[in-house]
């Protein structure tokens, strides 16, 4: 007889490796004891020696990753069971769904799943009051040992704050790193704050009193979670008053939609829309981030009717920071370049796709993210009116994303180097972009990669001359 300890919650590690010492001792999965908190009458078993990988078909490793965390305490058991006969030939076994013991993971698995989403869902945060740094605070009381499965979730929508998340078995904490700790009380959580009013009354607005369906709701939203969410305060009234609303909605005469004049419409949009740069620059500067997290936006830089305009992908740290356009390591890069081409950097062009700072923090650090052609596409409009005013004889692409944004179009630097035409008739040059330079790891290869940067700026200049 084998007795396995494994530690209270999901101990996935654990598991992995008892099952991978009971595979090579050839340990049949009844001689198997499986224990998580009462000590066993049996004891341990310390005598199975460590044991390599398994290699196990995809869909038993990651059914055994979504069954771990069950709260029935047989799950160890049955996963050991599964991967005993898997190994034992049964290569196809997870396919067989009529198998009773694929049929029961396959229930534990979706009951996991329907237990991070209400999590996902219903886990509320609440501003923690005092004077120190900003941290929020969310009760939560799954139904299974989830908590590990369920926080990178939330690092990932909520990486720029700090929070905690507490429940009965254990918390977790994020601020910039991921620890996990004891379990929290519910009184440790704040009643409300500031923000929870303003939801309710979002929450009220959208309420709609003719598809109200109260099974539904109770199916959707169990009742159990419902003293950690603000918006619930206000159901038991929209409920009451629901059928009254309803009758009015039907009763209330139906009004024609207001007609717009097209001609009049079209009229006003060419009167908002900007006459020069410092205009359009203006209208750049007061429009939020695409993506939240900017400083500000990074305005175009040079004199109008510059000979040569040079388009970038985006603002970095340094850019986001001083507001100017290529003043970061890879804008220094480029300074030097262009003195060796022979063109004075202050009298070209020099803007961006994008005109604000896309990113990801790690810790204090914000690590440049490359912007999607969607966001590519929400700026190419200022871009090409930018270009319109400044009026440049030839148009330099930085890269890919720059590329993107002057053709529409996905193409690769190392086919397309060289003179192109971009749209709108701009007469363009094609080549890489100075960071591209600054990630060689190689010497040697980031000189001569640099040499032939320059080579591609000099016949730029020639091309605009």
């Amino acid at each position: 007889m084998h007795v396995v300890s494994l530690a209270p919650g999901a101990d996935l590690a654990g598991f992995r490796a008892a099952a991978r010492r009971l595979i090579a001792a050839n340990a049949p999965p009844e001689t198997v004891v499986w224990q998580t908190e009462a000590p066993s009458l049996f004891g341990t078993d310390t005598a199975l020696a460590e044991a390599p990988p398994l290699a196990l078909p995809r869909a038993v490793t990651e059914m055994i990753t979504m069954v771990v965390p069950h709260r029935d305490p047989e799950r160890y058991g049955l996963l050991y069971a599964l991967i005993w006969r898997v190994v034992q030939g049964e290569r196809a076994l997870m396919e067989v769904a009529s198998d009773p013991l694929v049929h029961r993971l396959h229930r534990m698995r979706k009951a996991i799943g329907r237990d991070l989403h209400k999590m996902h869902a219903f886990l509320r945060f609440r501003r923690m009051p005092g004077k120190g740094p900003e941290r929020f605070v969310a009760w939560f009381e799954p139904d299974h040992h989830i908590l590990g499965a369920a926080a990178p979730f939330f690092v990932d929508r909520f990486r720029g704050l700090t929070w905690s998340i507490l429940t009965p078995e254990g918390s977790v904490h994020w601020n910039g790193a991921l620890t996990f700790g004891p379990p929290g009380r519910r009184e440790d959580v704040p009643e409300g704050d500031g923000f929870e009013a303003g939801w309710r009354d979002y929450y009220e607005s959208t309420f709609n009193p003719a598809r109200l369906n109260l099974d539904a709701m109770r199916a959707e939203m169990p009742r159990k979670y419902w003293r950690n969410m603000p918006e619930t305060a206000a159901i038991p009234a929209l409920v009451r008053a629901a059928s009254a609303r309803a009758q009015a909605m039907i009763e209330k005469e139906p009004t024609m939609p207001v007609k717009r004049d097209p001609v009049r419409a079209v009229a006003k949009m060419a009167q908002d829309e900007p006459d020069s740069l410092e205009a359009l620059n203006a209208v750049i500067a007061r429009s939020e981030p695409l993506v939240p997290g900017a400083t500000q936006a990074v305005l175009g830089e040079g004199p109008v009717g510059a000979r040569i305009a040079f388009v970038g992908e985006q603002p970095g740290d340094q850019e986001d920071r001083q507001g100017r356009p290529f003043v970061g390591p890879a804008g220094q890069l480029l300074s030097r370049a262009l003195e060796e081409a022979g063109i004075d950097r202050r009298e070209a062009y020099l803007t961006n796709a994008v005109k604000h700072f896309k990113f990801t923090l790690r810790g204090k650090r914000r690590i440049h993210e490359k912007p999607t052609a969607g966001e590519v596409s929400h700026y190419r409009w200022w871009l090409d009116r930018e270009l319109d005013f400044v009026g440049p004889k030839l148009v330099v692409a930085l890269g890919a994303t720059a590329v993107l944004a002057l053709t529409g179009k996905q193409i690769p630097i190392t086919r397309a180097r060289g003179p192109a035409d971009f749209h709108k008739g701009f007469e363009g040059f094609i080549t890489v972009h100075p960071s591209y330079l600054l990630r060689l790891p190689d010497e040697e290869a980031k000189a001569m990669a640099y040499q032939a940067f320059v080579e591609d700026l000099r016949r730029a200049n020639a091309l605009a001359a």
